[in-house]
């Protein structure tokens, strides 16, 4: 007897991608697997209309990218509650103290972008979406995305030097409204 395999939709093999990111945007394993469950759910929906001139995981990318951006706008901002080190893929190799102190600090670096650059940067940094690709994701101009990364990458390298911010710099603290 002969058993066909059915064979993966293409969306699947994007799901460890879109999870990741979403983790890096929401730090909380919960909020993230929400939001890839609407993406995946709206990009199930949209498959049969879906034009083939943008490449999958752009596509993908920029539903997850607005599915978060209508969460927040509903619910108002999240302080972060999940390190980086939680997110990642893999362990490091040596599992060294020296990498997960180095990786705690680039997570509080991270923690203090704003949230638009932090994301572009996780777009072409991580996912290694082009800057075209990551400007149709986040629905900005190719010269939006290049000043910030550019801007991104500078204060993430003063952040990680062991520079203060700037009082200048555009971070906003985590606060959260109680009740």
């Amino acid at each position: 007897m002969l058993f066909r395999l059915r064979q993966p939709h293409p969306i699947e093999a994007e799901i460890p991608r879109l999870r990741r990111f979403a983790l890096a945007l929401t730090r909380d394993r919960a909020l993230a697997d929400d939001v890839v469950q609407d993406c995946l759910e709206r990009a199930l929906a949209a498959w049969a209309t879906r034009r083939n001139e943008a490449s999958l995981r752009p596509w993908l990318f920029t539903i997850l990218h607005n599915v978060w951006r209508s969460r927040r706008a509903r619910e108002g901002g999240r302080p972060d509650s999940h390190p980086l080190d939680e997110i990642a893929e893999e362990p490091s190799a040596s599992g060294g103290q020296w990498e997960r102190l180095e990786l705690r600090d680039l997570d509080v670096a991270l923690g203090l972008l704003p949230e638009e650059q932090r994301s572009l940067l996780l777009l072409v940094v991580i996912e290694g979406l082009s800057y075209e690709e990551a400007a149709r994701v986040q629905d900005v101009p190719l010269g939006t995305v290049m000043s910030r990364l550019l801007r991104a990458r500078e204060k993430l390298r003063r952040l990680t030097d062991g520079e203060p911010p700037h009082v200048g710099d555009d971070a906003r603290p985590h606060l959260r409204r109680v009740k």
